[in-house]
């Protein structure tokens, strides 16, 4: 199977969920959280830092569960820094 590049767009978005996981984490170690979402810490290390830019929406979902975020406002917020990004 060979894997499509992806995009500077996909990348970024990628960078921006990361960012605002690890703000929203706060003070809460990475151990507790993933915990709690049901994903080994390492994987919630990559996705904070962008290593896993398009983690899968399960992922997603269980990170957003886990601290208290709603879907559609990480959605929103995401692509509204992207494209704030883009237009610069």
């Amino acid at each position: 199977m060979v894997r499509i590049p992806l995009s500077p767009e996909e990348l970024s978005r990628g960078l921006r969920l990361g960012e605002l996981l690890r703000a929203t984490r706060g003070q809460r170690t990475m151990t507790e959280v993933a915990g709690e979402a049901g994903i080994s810490v390492e994987t919630l290390r990559k996705i904070e830092t962008g290593r896993i830019p398009t983690p899968a929406f399960f992922t997603v979902s269980a990170l957003c569960r886990a601290l208290g975020l709603s879907l559609d406002d990480v959605a929103a917020t995401v692509s509204r820094a992207c494209t704030r990004a883009d237009a610069s």
